[in-house]
């Protein structure tokens, strides 16, 4: 409720200033326990129970200071990161941008993150705590060996992470996105499950939707026979759809509305390059009840959001869950998990 008046003082700050004090709001907030949620909108994905199919993506909290609470909001689930294995400053700045009449974000931040140490002692200190928490991993822009710091960072945040995820779709770290190539795809991904172990986390991937065809037949094959929980599709994007705004013409990953036709049509296609053998999370101009209906029905057993709450507050999670629910009602499914696909 506080959200429209507070705007308009946020968007006259710097943006990456406006998200350090959304950060410290939530850091002011008594303790909380994740919010309830009606069963209807569980999903099972990975061995684990999600309250609701509507989560935080990766880069809002990227050092795991306020996961608890955004459960408290009402989101079903967090991903905190990307955590790479040492302390990275991240690109120039400025380095985030508003697009406001287009209702998007243009980032070049570069995995800019504490690092791994930092996240780990205070993901330690929440480790009873309940709620579905996951932490999206990278590689230091500098390494000497990108796969071994997947690794590494595998079997730190494991016995810590609800699951984990592989981010190698950033457009912001150069040559990240080679690794989503078939055979070095298949590389690291063994050497994930091999830091991981037999009784570790779930492993979902990230991906870019900046792919070809025939790059999402290769990584479709790989995927599906590799052990993972599932896909995220997408992450940002570096195609520019036509935009009014100013910083239009900005270096970096796009996201918010204008991602959302390219995101959709990226899950589709790995629906269809899978053959639905493996779950999709869909992300990407995520923005309302609708929006993730649409992607549910598309395939998406799980939507993320983040950009959407630069412009619609954080209590978004709480009116898409809403909505979701009416939708179920209104289309005659009994659960979530019945419209998932429905329509692919």
């Amino acid at each position: 409720m506080l959200f429209p008046l507070v705007k308009p003082l946020l968007f006259q700050l710097d943006p990456e200033r406006a998200h350090r004090l959304s950060l410290a709001g939530l850091k002011s907030f008594p303790s909380s326990k994740p919010l309830r949620h009606d069963p209807a909108l569980a999903v099972t994905l990975g061995g684990l129970t999600f309250p609701s199919p509507v989560g935080v993506a990766p880069g809002y909290d990227k050092d795991a200071e306020v996961p608890d609470a955004l459960l408290g909001l009402g989101f079903g689930f967090v991903e905190v990161g990307t955590i790479t294995p040492l302390p990275q400053a991240g690109n120039p700045k400025p380095r985030l941008f508003r697009l406001v009449e287009d209702r998007a974000v243009i980032n070049r931040m570069g995995f800019n993150n504490g690092g791994a140490e930092e996240a780990h002692a205070r993901l330690r200190k929440r480790a009873d705590k309940p709620g579905v928490v996951g932490i999206n991993i990278g590689a230091n822009k500098d390494s000497d060996d990108r796969m071994a710091d997947y690794a590494l960072l595998t079997e730190l945040m494991a016995p810590l992470a609800s699951y984990l995820t592989v981010n190698i779709s950033s457009p912001n770290t150069p040559g990240l996105r080679n690794l989503q190539a078939g055979d070095a795809l298949a590389d690291l991904l063994a050497g994930v499950f091999e830091a991981r172990g037999a009784e570790g986390p779930p492993v979902f991937l990230k991906l870019a939707p900046d792919l070809e065809p025939r790059e999402i037949d290769a990584i479709a094959k790989v995927a599906v026979g590799s052990g993972l929980a599932a896909l995220i599709v997408s992450n940002t994007t570096l195609a520019r759809p036509p935009l009014r705004s100013k910083h239009a013409d900005e270096t970096g990953g796009l996201s918010g509305a204008p991602l959302a036709p390219i995101a959709l049509q990226r899950l589709k296609d790995f629906r269809k390059a899978t053959g639905g053998q493996i779950p999709l999370i869909a992300a990407g101009g995520i923005d309302s009840a609708d929006a993730a209906w649409e992607r549910i029905v598309a395939g998406a057993s799980l939507v993320q959001l983040y950009s959407a709450m630069v412009y619609r507050g954080p209590m978004l999670c709480r009116r898409i869950a809403k909505g979701l629910r009416e939708r179920l009602r209104r289309e005659g499914f009994a659960s979530i998990e019945d419209a998932i696909g429905s329509q692919a």
